[in-house]
């Protein structure tokens, strides 16, 4: 069954009807929501407003998220004009296209809509089946969960067939890919609309099957989970870890490091869903990333985490 869900999956992303109608497909996508302030989310809206050049709203139930986000946005805007990537006149018209709602009741009406929340399914399943009955009802609502089931994402809202998995990776402006994730019930248009719109926002693409923890998190989580149990059976020391992987493998970034970039709590959160949902015990978490999380030692976000971050603090 899996197997033939692949397939037809794999043959219709194919279809030279898909090639050829990627570009109408974009053009009809002038408005997005973003639902979630956060790094993520925040991310997914500049590089909508700044590449594709669409109007952006973001929704988030806390003013001060909101706040937060947006000043993290300018300062984004800020170095890249520093770099002289762009200029102040670029700033001027990406921030012109960006509006906010501390509701969803609130929200303006989106060709598109981009879900970036806390990784926790029941609270997904919320917002979707909440999206679903404010806006119209050929309005796309993508997901960008990095782990958990589109299938039963998509069954809390009203029109399902409307609903993918659209995974950015963090940081969203440098990271080029963004996984797609068909459920069983998203419909070829929603497909293509949706590779569509990564591919104006300037991103490659790759399409997975419905899966827990997809392509990406399948393969990158279960490594920093084993760096991290290392850590906690005392094999070496984190900074020893951490350049063992970098100048011995030739990754960019140690494992223990990433994870701090990436939020201890979402590591622990995509963790219980692979060791969840597939049953098999290599995929349990790390009791010390456990610990790590009940300390509130989320990584960069809160200023320890694996390391310190005092400037963070």
């Amino acid at each position: 069954m899996v197997a033939t869900l692949l397939i037809r999956n794999t043959s219709r992303a194919s279809s030279s009807y898909l090639k050829r109608s990627m570009s109408s497909s974009a053009n009809g996508i002038k408005n997005i929501c973003v639902v979630g302030a956060g790094q993520m989310g925040i991310g997914i809206g500049l590089v909508a407003a700044r590449v594709a050049k669409l109007n952006v709203q973001f929704i988030d139930s806390s003013p001060a998220q909101l706040s937060k986000g947006l000043e993290f946005l300018d300062k984004l805007l800020v170095k890249d004009i520093a770099k002289g990537k762009y200029t102040e006149e670029v700033r001027s018209e990406v921030k012109a296209r960006i509006t906010t709602a501390s509701s969803i009741s609130q929200m303006a009406t989106a060709d598109f809509v981009i879900e970036a929340i806390s990784e926790n399914a029941e609270l997904k399943r919320k917002v979707f089946g909440e999206l679903s009955a404010t806006l119209p009802q050929e309005t796309i609502l993508a997901t960008n969960t990095s782990s958990i089931s589109i299938t039963k994402i998509a069954s809390a809202a009203s029109r399902p067939e409307n609903v993918i998995g659209m995974h950015f990776m963090n940081p969203v402006p440098v990271m080029k890919l963004v996984e797609v994730i068909p459920g069983l019930q998203t419909s070829n248009q929603t497909l293509e609309t949706t590779l569509a719109l990564a591919q104006k926002m300037g991103k490659t693409t790759t399409m997975s099957q419905d899966v827990p923890g997809f392509i990406a998190n399948r393969l990158l989580m279960p490594y920093i989970n084993e760096a991290i149990i290392a850590l906690g059976e005392g094999i070496a020391t984190k900074e020893d870890i951490d350049t063992t992987m970098k100048l011995g493998t030739n990754n960019p970034m140690g494992p223990l490091t990433l994870a701090d970039f990436i939020g201890l709590d979402t590591c622990l959160a995509i963790m219980k869903v692979l060791h969840n949902e597939l049953g098999d015990s290599k995929y349990r978490p790390a009791v010390l990333l456990q610990k790590y999380v009940d300390a509130g030692w989320l990584g960069v976000k809160s200023g320890r985490g694996i390391y310190e971050y005092p400037s963070k603090k």
